[in-house]
């Protein structure tokens, strides 16, 4: 694999900012300044990263409700995200969206979404689009393996082969559907097997590894930019907070022993290491590195904790009314 020295440094600089932001807002939720669910992405940061990595502000993306990672990744500016959290009125969803609700359509971000599979029929949408108007973008659609057994799923995932979309489907399998264990609402130890009934490549790749996504990952989307269709990427990963917040709503389903083992395989300290061993990066850097990043989220909280909050009067601004009329 060809990869230049800077994006190995771009790798690790995405996946730690994700990192601490995510880490922050967790215990701003704690704290009780944060309102309403948080989903954390932390230990899956290389996921997100990786794929990143190969897109531009052009490129689109449709994410799920643990969509943090995503943004950040995609380069979102951490002011108004916590804004957003904080429901303020300098937030990407002007403080009405929150946590799940989070898009910039500058950066091709066309929405984190709470509902589970919601993301597809969007994703595909705008891959018939790019591919209407002769461009060379590509969408990415983010969903979860829960995600994967809704009919919303198969529906793109066959429209997608069918027209040949410029689109490339990444499962993120944790292991888990909020509380329920991949084993007992799946009877495939792997998403990516789905891909044949659609005809269109489905490759398993390891979502700790940031390198082995990021390979995955442009094979992938070159593929989908020349013209040749989508992809089903799955990343086997895992989420090292509960399913929603740090310490969760107080539901077992899951055993300590297990989340510390995957902690073992960290894709931020594992990548660190290789990173020093290829002499590209030193314990000091590293330390800079994360300094620079928490310089910038103590401004971005700061700058959301003196924001307002929205005016009763924007309620009904930026909807759909029961007419049917935006406003």
């Amino acid at each position: 694999m060809d990869i230049s020295n800077d994006t190995l440094l771009d790798l690790h600089h995405r996946m730690v900012r994700i990192r601490l932001f995510e880490e922050e807002a967790g215990k701003l939720q704690e704290s009780g300044k944060v309102p309403g669910a948080l989903h954390l992405y932390v230990g899956e940061e290389a996921v997100a990263a990786g794929v990143m990595s190969h897109l531009s502000a052009e490129d689109q993306i449709t994410s799920t409700h643990r969509g943090h990672g995503h943004l950040v990744a995609k380069g979102g500016d951490l002011r108004k995200m916590y804004a957003e959290l904080y429901g303020r009125s300098t937030g990407y969803c002007k403080g009405k969206g929150g946590s799940m609700h989070i898009s910039d359509l500058d950066l091709g971000m066309l929405g984190a979404n709470g509902i589970v599979g919601a993301g597809p029929p969007i994703a595909i949408g705008a891959a018939f689009s790019n591919k209407y108007r002769g461009t060379d973008r590509v969408t990415i659609c983010f969903f979860g393996d829960g995600a994967s057994n809704e009919g919303t799923f198969h529906e793109a995932a066959n429209m997608a082969a069918l027209f040949k979309l410029p689109v490339v489907f990444v499962c993120e399998n944790n292991g888990f559907g909020e509380f329920t264990s991949q084993a007992r609402h799946q009877a495939i130890k792997d998403v990516a097997d789905r891909a044949a009934g659609y005809g269109m490549p489905g490759i398993i790749t390891d979502g700790m590894d940031v390198l082995a996504v990021y390979e995955a990952a442009g094979e992938a989307i070159a593929r989908a930019r020349r013209g040749a269709g989508p992809s089903l990427l799955e990343c086997k990963t895992y989420r090292f907070f509960d399913h929603v917040g740090v310490r969760g709503m107080g539901v077992v389903y899951r055993e300590d022993a297990e989340v510390l083992e995957w902690r073992k395989r960290d894709p931020i300290t594992l990548f660190e290491s290789r990173l020093e061993e290829m002499g590209l990066l030193t314990t000091e850097a590293a330390a800079q590195v994360r300094e620079r990043i928490l310089f910038e989220i103590r401004e971005a909280i700061a700058f959301a904790e003196a924001s307002p909050f929205p005016a009763e009067g924007a309620l009904m601004e930026d909807i759909y009314t029961v007419r049917g009329a935006a406003r």
